[in-house]
């Protein structure tokens, strides 16, 4: 895949985008261990960022359907790496500015992501989305786990300000190098077009009309609120109170990570009859990463559920995303894909501000163990609905 001068444009833009959404909030973390900036502040600055991106999401996926997929990713890709410079000069100057700049920040970040995932649909053949989606989920789970090593040791050369600049810049990449497309459906006269509201109504039918599609993101989203976030919350708990040391924390998400590359490199050709079953019994496996902190076990057995989970993620994602490229309607795509980003990242902040309170009155056993059962049910009710088994109406 990355032999093709236009996928290998498309896949170097989509790991930089990755890696600049994922790098902002990892330096504001190191402004607040220099005293550049209070805890408050970064909890204020990533909220902002996370608002932004929800806003934005269903509108980029309304945009991407209605213009060019291309021009989409143009101008969310500048809006993000015009806005980083400012939260940088914000965090010297005004902490209002800053919330202001991440707003943009984290619109741009919602808006390229239905874009891209309609621009990947447009420059390879179906054929070669499965292959092409895996390579793109290795490069930015590639990026995710040794980045954080390099950033720190960046860190020690330059100041927070400087590494957002390179944020910026990667945001330029993601901006300008992608391939243009010329399958991008005509957006017509302007009299002619419907409402936005129409749109996204029009969205909601497609997205309706593949009962799988609904199934799978109801399942995922149960995940990704009750797993990923219990996870995500009670993790750093047991590994201090359980293990005494946070060894097991640093073990088990680089075991995840690592567990997501090789997920990766399997389903990369690995092309099961049943796909849709596939996928799902992977999603399942993250119910794993819970179980595995509910008793005092071997640090090495919730490093193994760690692995599993991350592996069992991309078993997920990468047939998911490609089924969606394949199955819906091409001049629908990005909204649907929007909805896709909308539900399931868009209720995570949900599931991570209810956890700990439910923590705090029930205490974390009952919590991890719910969360561990909706992680291995969601799923296997989803593999009921029509069409579930091959990701697909035909049921082929």
């Amino acid at each position: 895949m990355l032999l093709d001068p236009a996928f290998l444009r498309l896949w170097t833009a989509t790991t930089a985008s990755g890696l600049a959404t994922w790098a902002m909030p990892f330096i504001l973390g190191l402004a607040v261990l220099d005293g550049t900036l209070t805890a408050v502040a970064l909890g204020a600055l990533l909220a902002a960022r996370t608002g932004g991106f929800l806003v934005a999401v269903p509108l980029g996926g309304l945009l991407a359907d209605r213009f060019s997929r291309r021009s989409v990713v143009l101008w969310s890709g500048l809006a993000a790496g015009s806005a980083t410079p400012v939260v940088a000069l914000g965090l010297d100057t005004s902490m209002l500015l800053a919330a202001l700049a991440a707003t943009v920040v984290g619109a741009g970040q919602g808006a390229c992501r239905p874009a891209f995932q309609a621009l990947t649909a447009e420059i390879v053949d179906e054929p070669r989305r499965q292959q092409a989606n895996a390579a793109i989920t290795f490069s930015v789970r590639g990026a995710t786990l040794f980045a954080p090593a390099l950033t720190a040791v960046a860190a020690s050369f330059l100041g927070v300000g400087a590494l957002l600049l390179m944020t910026a810049a990667l945001w330029a990449v993601a901006a300008l190098l992608p391939p243009w497309s010329t399958a991008a459906p005509p957006p017509g006269p302007a009299a002619e077009r419907p409402s936005l509201g129409t749109d996204f109504t029009d969205g909601l039918r497609e997205a309706r009309r593949h009962a799988w599609f609904m199934a799978g993101l109801g399942a995922l989203t149960t995940v990704i609120a009750t797993g990923y976030s219990a996870t995500g919350v009670l993790l750093p708990v047991v590994s201090r109170d359980t293990f005494g040391t946070e060894a097991v924390l640093a073990g088990a998400l680089t075991a995840y990570t690592a567990g997501a590359l090789a997920g990766a490199v399997v389903v990369a050709r690995w092309r099961p009859r049943s796909r849709g079953w596939m996928s799902l019994a992977g999603l399942s496996l993250y119910g794993f990463a819970p179980l595995s902190l509910l008793f005092p076990i071997d640090p090495a057995v919730v490093v193994a559920a760690y692995v599993l989970a991350g592996v069992g993620v991309e078993l997920f994602n990468v047939p998911w995303f490609t089924a969606a490229q394949r199955e819906i309607a091409p001049d629908r795509l990005a909204r649907v894909s929007s909805l896709d980003f909308l539900f399931s990242y868009g209720l995570a902040p949900v599931g991570l501000a209810l956890i700990a309170p439910a923590a705090d009155a029930l205490g974390p056993e009952p919590v991890l163990a719910v969360c561990a059962v909706l992680c291995f049910t969601a799923p296997a009710l989803a593999a009921l609905a029509p069409g579930a088994r091959t990701y697909s109406n035909s049921g082929d």
